[in-house]
């Protein structure tokens, strides 16, 4: 028997972003009051005035493993000085269209010593978006 994974019961205003063209390859996103914006580089067809959706996605990779570590710290008595975190990724070369691979690279406050370094490890490696990754959410896309 299988059973529907668990889902919180959360206000759908707080989980609801929207997307408006601006000109050319750029959109602006509007995210619980926020505004982004992302374009394409000239090469594809913009003019490069922000990051690419596609750069957004691994960076909200790195973001959500750096606030995962820093929290880490910070429970246990370290401070968030030094921390740092890189991403790098590859694209497919065939189709469809993806990203093939992304690297984390994490830096580790000085002061953290060698043997709390796995904990950490497995704490940031269960960071929500790394998590969704590994658990593929169900995505749909209407017309209206």
């Amino acid at each position: 028997m299988n059973q529907a994974p668990a889902v919180l019961d959360v206000d759908s205003e707080a989980n609801t972003m929207s997307v408006s063209f601006v000109a050319g390859e750029a959109y602006e996103l509007g995210i619980r009051g926020h505004r982004v914006l992302v374009d394409q580089p000239v090469a594809d067809g913009g003019e490069d005035t922000a990051p690419t959706p596609t750069e957004l996605f691994v960076a909200s990779l790195a973001a959500c493993v750096a606030f995962y570590a820093g929290r880490y710290l910070t429970r246990h008595g370290y401070s968030r000085d030094g921390l740092a975190v890189s991403a790098a990724f590859d694209m497919a070369t065939d189709r469809p269209a993806r990203v093939t691979a992304i690297r984390i690279d994490v830096t580790v406050p000085e002061e953290v010593p060698a043997g709390r370094r796995p904990a950490l490890a497995a704490v940031i490696s269960h960071c929500t978006v790394h998590n969704t990754l590994h658990a593929t959410p169900e995505v749909s896309i209407g017309l209206r």
